[in-house]
């Protein structure tokens, strides 16, 4: 049995005001990165939408980071799609 493990990294963050220790494998400035992302995104939910709960904030911010996400996915299938094709017609 292989006992080769990834280093797990913990990391203390703070999300739109709330404490997290969130475990990983990625480096740390990675985690704070993701972490300050989501935090700023959150934040700009709630300034829109002041009287929104912290747990329909988070929804939202899902939702949207979802929809950017599905788009992404997307365009990257389309772009190799499109590679694909070219590939084909060169030889």
């Amino acid at each position: 049995m292989d006992e080769t493990k990834s280093s797990v990294n913990r990391v203390a963050v703070s999300i739109f005001n709330e404490e997290y220790v969130v475990k990983g494998e990625e480096n740390p400035e990675y985690i704070e990165m993701l972490a300050s992302f989501v935090d700023r995104r959150m934040k700009m939910i709630q300034q829109r939408n002041p009287n929104l709960s912290s747990t329909k904030v988070a929804v939202l911010t899902a939702l949207n980071l979802a929809d950017e996400l599905n788009k992404l996915q997307e365009d990257y299938d389309e772009l190799v799609k499109n590679l694909e094709e070219e590939k084909k017609s060169r030889g």
